[in-house]
């Protein structure tokens, strides 16, 4: 928002000092040092064209036990509906190297789990040529004193054989892909300027089912984008039971300032996205409920959350990003952060239930 409405904040909300774009924060120092030499409004706003990353040291994390680092900035996709190229400019990736060292900086500090972040996450490429992305997962999962490793988000025209390949060849390396596809549709992928078929896409699905390893698979999906039919929402249906997803985010297509989308005729009344958006939603509750039903008297490792004294559960997260819910023998509850095996006793669409199973 920074970036997208700049200097104009400065007349809506007088008494803001600073207006920094996203990728500007490593001119907070110098911008903070301006206004205490008596600088009144102060704007550091980014060329959507520059090579700079966001490459600091981190001085905080608010999650003690999961850490993040930002692998690459920015889009180059240009989807219809989305502002995002337009606010956080070309895509940028860090150096392996500086990847590579906050990772073990982060294992020092007691992090056991990492995760890789970007727009499009898979789009990485090393300026120094070093790593491809999938390397780059491999390395950071052979850090010493990684338990886990994720990453999100990935776009399907950037995602390979290797990233498959990667999670089945190391352990660390959660089996989780986040692979938003937006519509079942070819006709409306192209509208939204995706950039591959619903063909496309689904052979880079068969790549994950086929991984030695069973990979959950989670994704996004718009409903209502300007001009969609009821036959390419139903293509979007029968695509949610063809791949399986053990999670999606729907969200009712709205349009963002200085899209091509913005411009598109045939809008869809917001009554009939919520229609749209509900009758997806419920086809998607019942693919969950038979694929978490699945796991029903298995035994998983569980990384601790939290906890909730009301039910007296643990609650934490499996290697593939379900929530699991469960009881322990003892009186001390296991420590946030640590890990400990569960056996399933019980399956919801969202969530797991079980008991800690001792040793």
């Amino acid at each position: 928002m920074a970036q997208q409405e700049g200097e104009k904040i400065f007349e809506k909300a007088p008494y803001v000092s600073i207006v920094s774009g996203s990728a500007s924060y490593r001119r907070l120092p110098e911008m903070l040092a301006r206004l205490e030499a008596g600088e009144r409004r102060i704007t550091g706003l980014d060329d959507r064209e520059t090579e700079e990353t966001f490459d600091t040291e981190f001085t905080a994390r608010t999650n003690p036990h999961r850490g993040y680092i930002t692998i690459v900035e920015g889009c180059d996709k240009f989807c219809a509906y989305c502002v995002v190229p337009y606010t956080r400019g070309r895509e940028r990736s860090r150096a392996s190297d500086s990847v590579m060292a906050e990772a073990r900086r982060m294992v020092d500090a007691g992090y056991t789990e990492i995760q890789l972040l970007g727009q499009n996450v898979n789009s990485y490429c090393d300026p120094t040529g070093k790593l491809t992305f999938a390397e780059l997962l491999a390395a950071v999962g052979g850090v010493g004193g990684i338990r886990r490793v994720r990453f999100m988000t990935s776009h399907p025209r950037d995602f390979t054989r290797e990233i498959v390949a990667a999670i089945d060849a190391v352990p660390t390396l959660c089996d989780h892909v986040h692979l938003p596809v937006q519509s079942g549709s070819t006709r409306v992928l192209a509208a939204m300027n995706r950039e591959y078929t619903r063909e496309w896409y689904l052979e880079r699905i068969a790549w994950i089912k086929a991984a030695r390893r069973e990979i959950s698979m989670t994704s996004d999906i718009i409903v209502g984008f300007p001009g969609e039919t009821e036959a390419e929402l139903e293509e979007t249906a029968t695509l949610l039971e063809e791949v399986g997803y053990d999670a999606v985010f729907c969200f009712k297509y709205s349009p963002r300032p200085n899209t091509p989308a913005i411009a598109m005729a045939d809008s869809i009344a917001e009554e009939e996205k919520s229609r749209r958006l509900q009758m997806l939603m419920e086809r998607q509750r019942e693919i969950q409920r038979k694929n978490y039903a699945r796991h029903l008297g298995q035994a998983m490792e569980v990384m601790v959350e939290g906890h909730n004294a009301a039910r007296g559960q643990v609650v934490g997260r499996s290697s593939q990003n379900k929530t699991v819910n469960f009881t322990v023998g003892q009186l001390i509850l296991p420590a946030v952060g640590s890990y400990r095996m569960v056996r399933i006793t019980e399956t919801f669409p969202n969530s797991l239930v079980g008991e800690a199973v001792d040793g």
